[in-house]
């Protein structure tokens, strides 16, 4: 089931198709015109054989030159047309030393060919990244801001799974990279003996076609690996440093990583407690008393969004609905907490002033309630 999942998400049938089809007919075709147009007393098959290894090798060369960004790409460009500069220089050189040993001096030119090629292609490739081609405007800036916006997404955060439902609300812009050994790791969550991350891993794989299926979010698998690095979140701020992007995450460890070395993350669990709601000290809540607490006399709540209240003096008050009245607010990197406080003999002397007057007694109203009653008023 894993490896169909996979297989689905990282290549659909057109590509699959385009691959297979198109560059088989492409060596096909090198093949016939090398037997076709071979040299005078050379074997068809030899010939033939020729031709569909240069094609074999250009197919290869075209699926890297795709997976190079394209600062890459003009880096490579610019270090083989100066190996080759560089070579008709030395040649021309050597060419002016004698004919004497013509045999010698054409091997040598032809070793300073390829060796001054191919050093200029590592060098152009190396230090492409360099390049800041933002600053060029036109076709090169709209490379540069492309990029920018996309977004890679980390096993943890696949596995979380609410990083569909902030896609298919729209907030996200840009791609959604999927690099391929995320991919390889859900897969052997996916594929493992132990039936707890079977089960996770699976549910990132259902998140992910979840993913791909929305109409308004471009998803993008990422083929590049760096064989080098081992540790899958550094292979994470590695291909992020090349796509120029930033990471999605809820892992803490990999978010501090990734500060350190300069890659930009968003964090899920940032954003959830960003979106919780803003409660002051002093502020009257009405709550469910769900649990003892783990100190003297204390009583634990929930809010909708599962932030934990801790309120004092309602031991005696589990499973029932009480107003409370918050002391503090303690926010970490795990998320909120409230303390709040119940004085039953306050609650009591205001329901009796309001029935002495005839009124009810005020009672405090949730927050959410508050926005909803704004939100049908408007």
């Amino acid at each position: 089931m894993a490896d169909s999942v996979v297989w689905r998400l990282s290549e659909g049938p057109d590509t699959v198709l385009d691959f297979i089809l198109v560059r088989f007919i492409f060596v096909l075709v090198f093949g016939f015109a090398a037997a076709y147009f071979r040299p005078p007393g050379e074997p068809y098959w030899a010939a033939a054989l020729f031709g569909a290894s240069f094609a074999v090798m250009a197919i290869f060369l075209e699926r890297r030159f795709a997976r190079a960004s394209l600062k890459r790409t003009i880096g490579i460009t610019v270090g083989v047309v100066s190996g080759l500069f560089s070579a008709a220089l030395v040649s021309v050189v050597l060419s002016h030393l004698g004919s004497d040993n013509s045999g010698v001096i054409q091997f040598v030119q032809i070793v300073c060919l390829l060796v001054l090629v191919y050093f200029g292609a590592s060098t152009g490739a190396s230090k492409g990244d360099l390049l800041n081609l933002g600053a060029l405007g036109g076709v090169f800036g709209a490379e540069s801001g492309s990029q920018s916006t996309h977004k890679i997404l980390d096993t943890s955060v696949i596995i979380d799974g609410r990083i569909a439902d902030i896609a298919e609300t729209g907030f996200l812009e840009g791609v959604l990279v999927i690099p391929q050994f995320v991919l390889h790791e859900l897969q052997m969550v996916a594929d493992s003996q132990d039936s707890m991350k079977r089960t996770r891993g699976r549910r990132g794989l259902d998140v992910l076609q979840r993913i791909q299926k929305m109409t308004h979010v471009n998803v993008q698998i990422a083929e590049e690996d760096f064989p080098q690095v081992r540790e899958v979140d550094m292979k994470l701020i590695e291909l992020a440093k090349l796509y120029h992007c930033k990471i999605v995450t809820n892992d803490f460890n990999l978010n501090k990583v990734a500060q350190v070395r300069g890659v930009e993350v968003l964090n899920i669990n940032e954003l959830t407690n960003s979106l919780k709601p803003v409660v002051l000290p002093g502020e009257l809540m009405r709550v469910f008393i769900l649990k003892e607490g783990k100190e003297y006399n204390q009583g634990v709540a929930y809010l909708d969004d599962g932030t934990m209240v801790v309120v004092d003096n309602a031991r005696r008050m589990i499973s029932k609905t009480v107003d409370i009245s918050v002391t503090s607010v303690l926010q970490t990197t795990a998320g909120k907490m409230i303390f709040g406080k119940y004085d039953e003999r306050n609650q009591t002397a205001a329901a009796a002033a309001g029935a002495a007057a005839g009124t009810p007694a005020p009672q405090a109203v949730e927050r959410p309630a508050r926005r909803e009653q704004a939100v049908g008023e408007n």
